[in-house]
């Protein structure tokens, strides 16, 4: 008997608490927590529908699937699978749009990477594979590839009394970029190397400038992004073209959409002009990874549903705990103990991440079929990136669920417990989620509240070389997810061994009877 006892005694707290669980108002709750993440998410998917005159052209995707920007004026010729471009450059300027305070004036400049210089790409198809040298306007001298990659040559800018030297040069998948002061002493800046190129390429002179952005107040110190016309212009000359393809001259053409805007039509029309062995070349948009400025969502926007299905877990956990014990038999309850507050984690754990897990799994790739069906384009992101997500998102919400059960036990009153749960978790992601903060306080907060595991969600990329608004109210993390997941697990672990600790074992009675309603 004393060993039939031993191997069940596990497993009577489990079954006792699952069934305690198991009460229709919960399970009821918790279904109502599965339809909010889901309804919400779907009725934003249905609600946001692309506004072109016609079909919505594709965003362009790049070698490795993902939404890229390419948009640039380019003046080419055919390059063979072994040769050279070295040009001079001699100036770079631009022009910005309606900048602030006043929005009032077009005013010449440059943003910091507008991008003009020498370029080697798998034909004019937006989204091929490409590597360019090129002068930056506040980052100096950068040699880019394939989209994503980015590596920095000497700083500084171009005069025609200190011009800037860049040559490309490949063999085979091969680019090489070097940059010199006077053509004669060359330093090597990047090599690049593009598998499966075709024998012929397309080598020249580029430029291309993105939008400028600035911040609008909004809230108590947040911002809201802007997002300006702006355009870039390299002069060159000394133009030494090695390895081209005979029977072909220099050609201009627009990668992407180009000269549609007003500025554009009316003022300066983005193009190739040649004149006294001097070439211009002007142009608008971006070469780099997608997203900064086109209408492109990731995937994790379908998760608006996410907070009030939050504020159900949380309720639920909290409630689990403090209505099914009391220190007095005679008025129903039974004294809680740390087996049982134990086994009601793990059952309160379970169940959220299993409704989690089957919210979020349903939601976001239905959200992304309907949005893409509605013309809107969706971030892209590995099936390996979209399973962190669904798994890493349902574990956030099973801890944040302990979290406050955690907290129910210690305060031992669900009129204390709840708002305090909410304080903690519910509260800093929601108004992180908003302009409202200031974004470093919103940063702050989702590094050092429980919220910080909400980083689970994020599948945007912050990269050096784009300009964007990397804040949590634009869908930025602080933390890596993982990261954030730790913060979130050491203060629900935390809590809950405090919590066992001011309990007795078994079913002892405590030794201080509390009030657990």
């Amino acid at each position: 008997m004393l060993t039939t006892n031993s191997a069940n005694e596990p497993q009577r707290p489990l079954r006792r608490e699952w069934t305690r669980f198991r009460r229709p108002g919960r399970l009821i709750a918790m279904v109502a927590a599965a339809l909010a993440v889901v309804t919400i998410g779907l009725l934003y998917a249905y609600g946001n529908h692309a506004s072109c005159g016609g079909p919505c052209p594709a965003d362009p995707t790049g070698p490795d699937g993902s939404v890229v920007d390419d948009r640039f004026f380019f003046l080419h010729r055919d390059l063979g699978e072994n040769g050279s471009i070295t040009v001079r450059m001699t100036s770079m300027t631009g022009t910005i749009t309606y900048p602030p305070p006043d929005h009032d004036r077009i005013v010449p400049g440059l943003v910091p990477w507008a991008k003009a210089g020498i370029i080697i790409k798998d034909g004019i198809r937006q989204g091929s594979s490409y590597a360019a040298l090129m002068l930056t306007g506040s980052h100096g001298v950068r040699m880019q590839y394939d989209y994503r990659h980015d590596t920095a040559g000497s700083d500084g800018g171009v005069s025609a009394t200190s011009p800037r030297w860049l040559r490309l040069t490949r063999s085979g998948d091969t680019i090489t970029g070097y940059e010199s002061a006077d053509g004669e002493r060359w330093t090597e800046v990047g090599t690049a190397r593009l598998s499966g190129l075709p024998r012929t390429v397309r080598v020249g002179l580029f430029a291309t400038s993105p939008g400028d952005l600035t911040l609008r107040p909004a809230g108590l110190g947040g911002a809201t992004e802007e997002v300006r016309f702006t355009q870039a212009a390299g002069v060159f000359d000394n133009v030494s073209l090695k390895g081209a393809v005979s029977g072909g001259g220099w050609r201009r053409d627009a990668v992407g959409e180009m000269n549609q805007t007003d500025w554009e039509k009316y003022h300066k029309a983005s193009g190739a002009v040649e004149e006294k062995g001097t070439i211009t070349v002007t142009g608008t948009g971006d070469i780099g990874p997608g997203g900064a400025e086109g209408g492109s969502r990731p995937m994790e926007r379908t998760l608006g549903g996410l907070l009030p299905g939050l504020l159900i877990v949380l309720v639920v956990a909290v409630r689990f705990v403090t209505s099914d014990h009391h220190p007095e038999p005679a008025r129903g309850g039974t004294p809680l103990t740390r087996r049982a507050l134990a086994a009601k984690a793990v059952v309160v754990g379970t169940v959220t991440f299993v409704t989690g897990l089957l919210a979020v799994g349903a939601v976001i790739p239905v959200g992304v079929a309907i949005l893409q069906a509605n013309g809107i384009s969706v971030t892209g992101a590995s099936p390996l990136t979209g399973a962190r997500v669904v798994i890493g998102t349902a574990t956030v919400l099973a801890l944040a669920a302990v979290l406050a059960l955690a907290l129910g036990a210690l305060l031992r009153r669900a009129r204390l417990a709840i708002p305090a749960a909410i304080l903690a978790i519910a509260l800093p992601y929601a108004v992180t989620s908003l302009p409202l903060l200031a974004d470093d306080i919103s940063q702050w907060l989702l590094r050092t509240t429980p919220a910080a595991g909400f980083a689970a969600q994020q599948t945007l990329i912050e990269y050096p070389q784009v300009i964007a608004h990397y804040a949590p109210s634009a869908g930025y993390f602080p933390l890596p997810w993982w990261a954030g997941i730790a913060v979130l697990c050491a203060y629900a672990a935390t809590l809950l061994a405090l919590a066992l600790n001011r309990l007795p074992h078994n079913d002892e009675r405590p030794e201080q009877p509390a009030d657990w309603r």
